[in-house]
C-alpha cells in the first residue's frame, strides 16, 4: 500500500489461518471479536452481533484497513461472509484502531476496487 502517495508501503497479511490481521508485521485485529454492522444481506437481524470466526480478506481504500470476514450472529445463529468492514486507519505509515465496540458501516469501496 502507497500511503496518500507519501511512498510509504504498508504489508497487510492474514495470519495463523485467518486469526490475525497482521500490518507491517505487527498483529493489530484478532478473531473472536464480537462486532456490530449494518447488513441486511448477513442475516435477518437489523444490526447483527457477529463473533468474528476468520478474516477471509483484508485490503486497503486510501488509509482505511478492511476486511471481510466469517462469522456468527449471537442473536441469529446465521453463520455468513461480510461485506467490506473497516477495522483501522494508516497514519503516517503505522496503524491506528477504530473504535470496533461501536457500529461499523460496511464501506464496500474496496470491493468495487476488484
Amino acid at each position: 500500500m502507497d500511503d496518500e502517495g507519501e511512498g510509504m508501503a504498508v504489508a497487510l497479511r492474514i495470519l495463523d489461518d485467518g486469526a490475525w490481521i497482521s500490518v507491517n508485521d505487527h498483529r493489530e485485529v484478532s478473531v473472536s471479536e464480537l462486532w456490530r454492522f449494518v447488513d441486511p444481506t448477513f442475516c435477518a437481524c437489523t444490526l447483527p452481533d457477529m463473533v468474528v470466526e476468520n478474516f477471509i480478506e483484508v485490503g486497503v481504500d486510501g488509509r482505511t484497513v478492511e476486511v471481510r470476514v466469517y462469522g456468527q450472529c449471537i442473536a441469529c445463529g446465521e453463520k455468513s461472509t461480510t461485506k467490506w468492514l473497516p477495522v483501522g486507519r494508516i497514519v503516517d505509515g503505522e496503524f491506528r484502531d477504530i473504535d470496533r465496540e461501536s457500529v461499523l458501516a460496511p464501506t464496500g469501496v474496496t470491493e468495487h476496487q476488484e
